[in-house]
């Protein structure tokens, strides 16, 4: 989680220090003295009703248990507004801001409204900065992303998995035996997915 001081200094890096890059696409600081860690990324894919939200709540579950620091960031294909029209902050956008952010005693959030000359996957550079103080960042969905991908899987769903066209997933995680290339992992049993996470 980001600090006062932490967030002092990021705002402060931003606009006051003549040698710091920002990307306009981006948005997120490159610079020898401000270069932030890259967290890993790991996204959980699969068919509708393959049990994505679960297993991403159950590694969550395990993960913090273990002590790590796990953010989580939902991605869809559905054009929600995420915020709520009428309100103060919905307002703000309407009026022109190119972002707009809540701050409560017990919440964080931002709303960045997304640019269509940017790919997709530039986009999650937004949560390297907020989310740089974690361990690992865990997406549910997001099929086409550069990131690490495992599919989660089962037989019931009457489809293929994807992994048995798409050489770039890493693993498949099911109780049953999908034809795939990629190494297949127990759904009964996180453990041996928890030490692929963790071991990349």
């Amino acid at each position: 989680m980001l600090a006062a001081a932490d967030t002092d200094d990021f705002l402060n890096a931003i606009c006051h220090e003549p040698d710091c890059l920002i990307s306009s696409r981006s948005r997120y600081i490159n610079n020898g003295r401000h270069r932030m860690k890259q967290v890993p990324r790991v996204h959980i894919v699969g068919r509708k009703n393959a049990g994505k939200t679960t297993l991403v709540c159950d590694l969550v579950q395990r993960l913090t248990q273990a002590g790590l620091q796990v953010a989580t960031i939902k991605h869809t294909h559905h054009r929600h507004e995420l915020d709520t029209p009428g309100k103060d902050s919905h307002r703000h956008r309407q009026a022109g801001a190119a972002a707009v952010g809540i701050l409560s005693p017990g919440m964080t959030a931002a709303f960045i409204p997304g640019n269509r000359d940017v790919r997709e996957d530039d986009r999650y550079e937004h949560f390297d900065v907020l989310f740089r103080d974690f361990d690992l960042i865990l997406v549910e969905g997001d099929l086409h992303a550069t990131a690490r991908r495992i599919e989660v899987w089962r037989s019931a769903l009457n489809e293929l998995p994807y992994a048995s066209s798409d050489q770039q997933i890493q693993a498949v995680v099911s109780d049953d035996e999908p034809v795939v290339d990629c190494p297949v992992m127990p759904r009964s049993d996180l453990n041996p997915l928890i030490d692929h996470i963790l071991s990349r």
